[in-house]
This record gives C-alpha cells, structure tokens and sequence, in this order.
C-alpha cells in the first residue's frame, strides 16, 4: 500500500492523467521521461493494480486511476494553495495570485487591468488560468474568478459588478463586401460565425434565430477567441461584446437586436479576506471591470 511520503508518485500519476502521455507528463514536471515512468510502476506495485493500459492509442487510464483522479486534482489544487498562500504574509505585498476566467475575459478583457495591477505592485506575481469550464474556488482551484454566472459554491465572497449585452458585428471588409442585413431574415443569408458542439451560448441564440443549430453556422468552433479571429479576420458575422468590438475597429449589425444578456461577478474564498493582496486585486478588479463595462453601454 501507498504511504503519506508518496506524494511525489501521485504527483506523477496526476501529470500524466491531465497530460495524457508520460513525454508530456515528464515535461509538466520537469523530470525525463524514464524516471516519471519508474513512479508510474512503483505506484503500481504499492497499489496493486494497473493505473494504465498500453495499446496502440496510447495510455489508458484504468478504473482504479480514474477513481483516483478527482482526488488527485484536489491535492494539487489544495498544494498549489498553500504555495500560494506561503508566497506572502497576510499583509505582505509580495507573493501571487492566481485568477480565473473566461477565454474571452483572460485574454481580451483583463490585460490592461492585470498590467496597472502589476505596476503598482510590482512584487506580486499573478497566474491567469483561462477556461470556459466554472473553476472551483471552494477547493483553492483559483483565488479569485472573474465569473459570467452566479457563483453557487457557499462560503466565497462575491461582487456582482454589472451585466454586458451580446451583440452581432462583423469587420468593415466583410460588410463592403456583402452588405450590411437589414433583419433577422437577411442576417441568415449571410456567412454567419457560431459553435461546433452544444453550450449556453446556441441555446440562447436559439431565441432569436430560427432554427438555430450547428448547421446554422458557416464556421464553427468551440473557442471564443477563435471565433473572434474569424470575424476579425473578415469571414463572417459573429457574436461579441461591445467593447471589445470597438477596440477591434467591428461594426455593430443590427444594433436593435441583443442577443442576450451576462451578469459579471468578481468572486473570491471568504479565507482569503485577511490578505492584503487578494482584498486590492479583488477591489481592482470590480473597479476595473466596472469601467469595461460602462465603456460598452454606449453603443
């Protein structure tokens, strides 16, 4: 049987589990690849049973390492924490800080933000996790979550900061060249950008295009930020936010029609109240967020 000193093999069970292969798992650890394997057998003999199965596929996780699984995601949460946690005193300025949100918001939205953070406290590092899928801040996944959903999990600290509308825009080269739709009945004619599998966001179009399903779109993809590129790159019309359409220079189609409407939450741990670096990162946050906001009510 395992014991509590084996943590560094879990360590690998868990890198290989999220990596997929021991190459990139040896990577994601920093260990070559022979040794990352030694862990994978060793862990194996102390448990008794298989953690993969090798097959012309790849690596198969048996049952036993798929149990494991979500045990091993809370340890390391839980470890990187209390790294966290140990980078700075309560009221130290220095240490990190791990944020959550969105594809779109991580790398549209809060740049400027993190940048003005960052010169007034040039002794913090932050980690920004991107990811459309709710991270867990009950388990420490984050420190604090930039959110387009009410948080559900007790014991967080949350800030609703206002609500953004979704729009309709494409570039101005797409319009000279195909016009600009008058209705929703002209806006189906056009090459229209959309989702490749099933998410909230096809299932509130579904409210105002008729019949919307993956076939109503010209192009497809599950990634906002590829999305985006495609109505920048002049490809079609595609759903975004207003301010970040104005920053890309996008023309607003239909400017009557709102396709739907996002609350934004900053969320953070109730814990992490007495550090003085998440209270200023979480106040700059709802102030930061709050201007992004007010700047796209205008159009």
């Amino acid at each position: 049987m395992p014991s509590p000193n084996d943590w560094d093999l879990f360590q690998s069970l868990h890198a290989v589990l999220e990596a997929g292969t021991l190459s990139a798992a040896a990577r994601l650890r920093g260990l070559t690849q022979p040794t990352l394997g030694r862990h994978i057998e060793t862990l194996e003999q102390r448990l008794g049973s298989p953690l993969f199965l090798r097959s012309p596929r790849g690596l198969q996780p048996t049952d036993l390492a798929l149990e494991l699984k979500p045990h091993l995601h809370d340890m390391a949460a839980a470890a990187s924490a209390a790294v966290r946690d140990a980078s700075g005193a309560a009221d130290s300025l220095i240490g990190s800080i791990r944020i959550t949100a969105s594809e779109i918001v991580g790398a549209e939205v809060l740049p400027p933000m993190l940048t003005t953070f960052r010169e007034a406290h040039p002794g913090i590092v932050i980690e920004l996790m991107m990811s459309n899928i709710v991270d867990d801040l009950s388990r420490r996944e984050a420190d604090i979550a930039v959110r387009m959903a009410p948080p559900t999990q007790s014991a967080l600290v949350a800030k609703k900061v206002g609500e953004v509308e979704l729009g309709f825009f494409a570039s101005a080269k797409y319009l000279e060249r195909h016009g600009m739709p008058q209705d929703m009945g002209t806006l189906k004619t056009h090459t229209i950008i959309g989702f490749d599998g099933p998410g909230r966001s096809r299932r509130d179009l579904a409210g105002t295009l008729i019949d919307v399903s993956r076939e109503t779109f010209d192009f497809r993809s599950d990634s906002d930020l590829a999305q985006l590129a495609m109505v920048r790159a002049d490809y079609g019309i595609g759903v975004c936010q207003p301010t970040i359409a104005r920053r890309h220079g996008l023309i607003r189609v239909l400017p009557d029609v709102t396709l739907f409407t996002l609350g934004v939450w900053i969320v953070m741990h109730e814990n992490l109240r007495g550090s003085r670096r998440m209270r200023l990162m979480f106040d700059h946050l709802v102030d930061g967020t709050t201007a992004y906001l007010k700047e796209g009510r205008n159009w």
